[in-house]
């Protein structure tokens, strides 16, 4: 072996290198292309919208999500595609008082329309949610137990009631947990960001870790265990709906009317 002539070689070679390597760009998203994308174009709300392109932007080629926009042709996913977003559209960024953490959405045809614990009318009350009812039955005069399990009206006021989880395959829990779960890690800490003085209601472990960031200084973190009749009792008698009204009164806010049409 001649090592005179190896070194030549090796020299050439790094020349050649850097002769040759391009610098590579970091790739430029146009918000065009955020709300061209096959799922993330549901999200409507201008406020929202706003506020959250930088983290729509950071997904908007995750192969996962864009597999959910095309397997949504093929299997029942729920909700159906247009409302994962619904949440957001129907309680502005500008008007969130209060925050709901749910799990996922519910796993059977037509419940699910976006809303974590609510689902449409016309479909049995779910089980976690009459646990609900009794509670606000229990703290709120006024409150008589609806036939439906419809949360729209609270929506409306300003309470945001979000999935974790945005989209589940029909009759199985946490299917896409995995999917989501640093996508609504970042969507809570922006929210985390640019607001305070919200009431976040955290029932149960997952919802209390997935907001474990929030700072409870500017903002009041009310916890109890999981409403469902699986969990560890306790729920009952946490009188979360009058400390949450009772903080947004402290802080100059219109509180919430809990109170559903029947």
């Amino acid at each position: 072996m001649k090592r005179g002539s190896n070194c030549k070689k090796g020299k050439t070679d790094i020349t050649d290198f850097f002769q040759t390597k391009k610098t590579t760009q970091p790739q430029t998203i146009s918000s065009n292309e955020v709300w061209e994308h096959p799922l993330f174009k549901y999200l409507t709300d201008p406020g929202w919208r706003q506020v959250l392109e930088p983290v729509f932007k950071k997904y908007v080629n995750n192969k996962e999500i864009l597999n959910i926009a095309a397997i949504y042709e093929k299997e029942n996913i729920y909700p159906p595609k247009e409302l994962i977003f619904n949440a957001f559209n129907v309680t502005p960024f500008e008007q969130v008082k209060v925050v709901i953490i749910g799990q996922d959405p519910y796993i059977k045809k037509g419940q699910a329309h976006g809303l974590c614990f609510s689902v449409n009318k016309g479909i049995a009350i779910p089980p976690s949610l009459k646990t609900i009812y009794k509670e606000l039955k229990r703290t709120i005069p006024e409150f008589q137990i609806p036939k439906h399990g419809y949360l729209m009206e609270w929506a409306k006021q300003g309470v945001l009631m979000l999935n974790a989880t945005l989209t589940v395959k029909e009759g199985k829990s946490n299917s896409h947990e995995k999917l989501w779960k640093n996508f609504t890690d970042d969507i809570i800490n922006v929210l985390c960001q640019k607001k305070e003085g919200l009431v976040y209601l955290l029932w149960g472990a997952f919802a209390q870790k997935k907001a474990s960031g929030v700072d409870s200084t500017k903002n009041c973190c009310l916890k109890a265990p999981h409403p469902s009749p699986l969990a560890k009792g306790g729920f009952d008698n946490c009188n979360h709906f009058i400390q949450c009204n009772d903080y947004l009164k402290q802080i100059g806010k219109e509180p919430i009317n809990w109170v559903l049409t029947p």
